[in-house]
Order: C-alpha cells, then sequence, then structure tokens
C-alpha cells in the first residue's frame, strides 16, 4: 500500500477536515492538480470548485467538498487547504442555488459601473461552479 498523505482542510469557521488520506485533488487557479505523499512542496491558489478526497486508493469513491477559493500549500507534513468556504457536497441544495444563479444574472443586467460588473461576475462564476459540482 503507498504512503499516506496528512490532509488539513481548514476554513474561517473550523477545521473541516484532518488526516490520514491517499491522495487529494485540487481545482488549483492553474489547473487540477492531484497530490500524494512525497509531493514537491509548492502553493497554489484555488478556484471555487470540488475538492476530491480519495482515503484509501483511486478505486475508491472520493468525498467530494466545495471550496469557494482559497490556499493550497504542500510540504513535508503534507497538503494544506485554508478555504474561504467549503460545503460538503452532498450539502448543496441544487434548487437554491439555480435560483441564486438566475438571481445574479438579473442583477448583471441592472450592473450600472465596472465594479458592480466585476462583483456580479466572480459570483456567477462562484455560483456556476457549485451547480457544477453539485450535477456531477
Amino acid at each position: 500500500m503507498a504512503d499516506k498523505l496528512h490532509f488539513d482542510l481548514v476554513s474561517p469557521e473550523r477545521s473541516l477536515r484532518s488526516g490520514e488520506v491517499f491522495m487529494v485533488v485540487v481545482p488549483g487557479s492553474g489547473g487540477d492538480f492531484g497530490v500524494l505523499s512525497g509531493h514537491a512542496p509548492f502553493m497554489s491558489t484555488i478556484r471555487p470548485g470540488a475538492i476530491q478526497v480519495f482515503a484509501d486508493d483511486m478505486g475508491s469513491t472520493p468525498q467530494r467538498i466545495f471550496i469557494d477559493g482559497g490556499f493550497a500549500e504542500v510540504n513535508e507534513r503534507g497538503l494544506t487547504i485554508l478555504a474561504e468556504a467549503a460545503t460538503p457536497v452532498e450539502e448543496i441544495n441544487v434548487e437554491q442555488v439555480s435560483r441564486d444563479l438566475a438571481d445574479a444574472r438579473d442583477a448583471m443586467r441592472d450592473a450600472k459601473t465596472d465594479a458592480e460588473r466585476a462583483a456580479v461576475e466572480r459570483r456567477i462564476a462562484r455560483l456556476e461552479a457549485m451547480q457544477a459540482a453539485a450535477t456531477h
């Protein structure tokens, strides 16, 4: 059996997960990346999307957790994700996300300034990522 990776997932509210896992796949800003034990050290920002946590091996069903952005750090101790917010995918209310997305698209039509449009674009991107995570 392969070595285990120490994984910590922390949000401003609480520590969501801490322990040994086989692998974590992270939606990095530059693309998805997988982290196994012994991975080279690096840091990355995280775009909104679902991380996949493989407890045992690649044949197991991963736990999926929606991350609303944040940072990932890989070092000799393992992987730490500092998430702006995190929600297990199975707890996402798809109907509510669809309503929120429709409201955000309406808000985009009403946005008057570049700053308002940029804020609504970020909200739409987050909601679309959440919807994709919950429906796939």
